[in-house]
């Protein structure tokens, strides 16, 4: 397959790139959605084992291709026991190449074929062919072991796998053997009886000191602290533990302020966190903030005044004239 980036104000080709053959490269197409792709088949052979497809992509994306110049190039990769299609002597960053190993050989990866990205002036994995009798490295959910500094294992090695915090080994099989290629019976972490889930969420409290996570391991301990305007009412539940599967009591965040101020022909209508709304009863207008604060040190900010509304009426005509709010003073 050839990958053409081309200017999107002329047809001349900026960048051209070799992929091995095969299926139309749906990965790619996926990861280029938001663009005008055209792709076009080319049956270039005719022999059942070198019948293919070649595809020709044309691309008009002038803002990738400026994030391409600006990134260093790979040089061509050299690969022993094994074949890939080199065209030229670098490659633009992301480039993709597809490469296949000789017989009794295999690539480093997962499949008998494989891919290397060009990532900033790299390849990535770098392309590499090992004996077959050798296994690639596992991926162990919610477990980890010691990595080869080959980056593969060869025919008899062993590893030890141990998991995460709150996971423990099924049936306690932590260990497994490269024979002929295949990891012989791969050890599964799962959640331990004795860990636990998500710690209680405590309204107007935080966690601190800790990122999330879905598992934490017995004996595990978290923190709690209050927002500004609230204390724990008891200051031994900040710190909960997790004890066989459960989280010991948390606290309770108390707004340290008390009772709301009181304002005469007013109320409170709505509460945020820390701060309270006020509303005049009818014929009355506010005078003052509309929002009231709890202070960090336990005291309210300036509460507003409820002062009524006073209308005068023209008698002579029988309709109202003006309306003004009439400050008491002494009235």
């Amino acid at each position: 397959m050839y990958v053409l980036y081309c200017d999107g104000n002329s047809a001349e080709c900026l960048l051209f790139l070799h992929f091995s053959l095969g299926e139309c490269p749906k990965q790619l197409l996926t990861g280029l959605k938001d663009f005008t792709l055209f792709c076009l088949c080319d049956l270039i052979a005719d022999t059942m084992c070198g019948r293919y497809l070649g595809f020709v992509l044309l691309v008009w994306i002038p803002q990738v291709l400026n994030a391409q110049s600006a990134a260093p190039t790979c040089p061509a990769p050299s690969l022993t026991g094994g074949y890939l299609v080199v065209e030229h002597s670098a490659y633009h960053h992301e480039t993709t190449l597809i490469y296949a190993c000789d017989n009794k050989l295999k690539p480093a990866v997962e499949g008998w074929w494989a891919t290397s990205i060009c990532q900033n002036g790299k390849w990535s994995p770098t392309p590499q062919c090992i004996d077959e009798k050798a296994c690639v490295p596992l991926t162990i959910p919610n477990g980890n072991y010691v990595a080869s500094r080959d980056g593969w294992y060869e025919d008899k090695d062993k590893i030890r796998v141990r998991c995460d915090e709150g996971y423990e080994h099924k049936d306690r099989h932590a260990t497994t053997q490269c024979i002929h290629g295949r990891w012989s019976s791969v050890p599964i972490c799962e959640r331990s009886t004795e860990s636990c889930g998500d710690p209680p969420r405590i309204p107007h409290a935080v966690i601190i000191g800790k990122v999330y996570q879905e598992v934490f391991a017995v004996n595990s301990k978290l923190q709690y602290e209050c927002q500004d305007g609230y204390t724990a009412e008891r200051a031994d539940t900040k710190t909960i533990i997790c004890i066989s599967g459960n989280w010991t009591e948390g606290p309770t965040c108390i707004n340290t302020c008390g009772t709301p101020p009181m304002v005469a022909n007013g109320d409170v209508v709505k509460i945020i966190g820390t701060y309270l709304q006020y509303q005049c009863a009818d014929q009355y207008e506010r005078v003052g903030p509309k929002i009231v604060e709890c202070y960090s040190d336990g005291t309210w900010s300036e509460a507003p005044t409820c002062k009524a509304i006073y209308c005068s009426v023209d008698t002579d005509e029988l309709s109202i004239k003006i309306c003004w709010s009439q400050i008491y003073n002494g009235w």
